[in-house]
């Protein structure tokens, strides 16, 4: 059975093609301002690379922000039920999911049974998402995938003084007039956004195992950081954890072949 999931974030749009639970394709592109483009353009692509199209798929299942924006899906689920599904299927001890998306951190806690018994969104400001780390790396002229390597490259890292994206923008753009090395300044905006991270994560009831969603899981600086802040050590997924929402999002699919498309699904 092909099943799909698609997951369209405020910055990014995934898609996750499954057969029989096995990934046969997968798909991550930048978000445009219109859910639906974005939806189509993402699972196109996800199709084209499995080599198969729209009508094979058994079920398609949405989520993100834009899902319910996404024409072509079957059922809609919560990021907080897809994160804690992909995750879970993939770490079967996971207890804590932290999952940081472009314009909201959330932190998830589950039962040893992998229901979710509580979580926590932050969902109000910028600080502690993918956002925030988008308009530092654009002060300091770097891509944001580069933001976590410089962080292991400073020589005298600092503190920024605010979490708040607009007074910590006023920081970073001092010390570039300081010629504060970028390095260093990285190191300082990761762990801003760790910390931020940490209160959410405190918040919910921290358990071990705990492991990260999103594209900010790629963050070495960010990740490291945080496995200080909590005294904990953050499990890596096996999958690109970008993709474990549209990845929990198919496997909801595959369970719920057949459903009807206006049985709107949320926690």
């Amino acid at each position: 059975m092909i099943v799909a999931g698609c997951d369209i974030g405020s910055l990014t749009s995934k898609a996750v093609i499954l057969n029989n639970r096995n990934i046969l394709s997968q798909a991550v592109m930048r978000s445009s301002f219109r859910p639906d483009e974005s939806a189509r353009k993402v699972m196109d692509r996800a199709l084209a690379d499995a080599g198969i199209g729209m009508d094979e798929l058994s079920c398609c299942v949405g989520t993100g922000y834009g899902r319910e924006k996404i024409p072509f899906v079957d059922r809609v689920f919560s990021e907080i039920a897809c994160h804690a599904k992909g995750a879970r299927h993939l770490m079967p001890t996971v207890r804590t999911v932290i999952d940081i998306g472009g314009q909201d951190c959330k932190a998830i806690r589950l039962d040893d049974r992998g229901s979710v018994v509580k979580f926590i969104t932050n969902d109000k400001c910028a600080a502690g998402t993918g956002r925030f780390l988008d308009v530092m790396a654009r002060l300091l002229g770097v891509d944001p995938d580069r933001l976590g390597r410089l962080s292991a490259r400073a020589g005298r890292p600092l503190s920024l003084a605010s979490t708040c994206t607009v007074w910590a923008q006023a920081e970073v753009i001092h010390h570039l007039n300081e010629n504060t090395p970028i390095a260093d300044i990285a190191a300082a905006v990761n762990q801003a956004m760790a910390g931020r991270v940490a209160i959410l994560a405190r918040s919910v009831g921290l358990q071990p195992e705990v492991c990260m969603t999103g594209g900010v899981a790629k963050n070495v600086g960010v990740v490291a950081h945080l496995e200080k802040l909590l005294d904990v050590k953050i499990r890596r997924l096996r999958i690109d954890p970008q993709i474990i929402g549209a990845f929990g999002a198919a496997l909801y699919a595959g369970e719920t072949s057949g459903g009807a498309s206006d049985d709107r699904s949320r926690l």
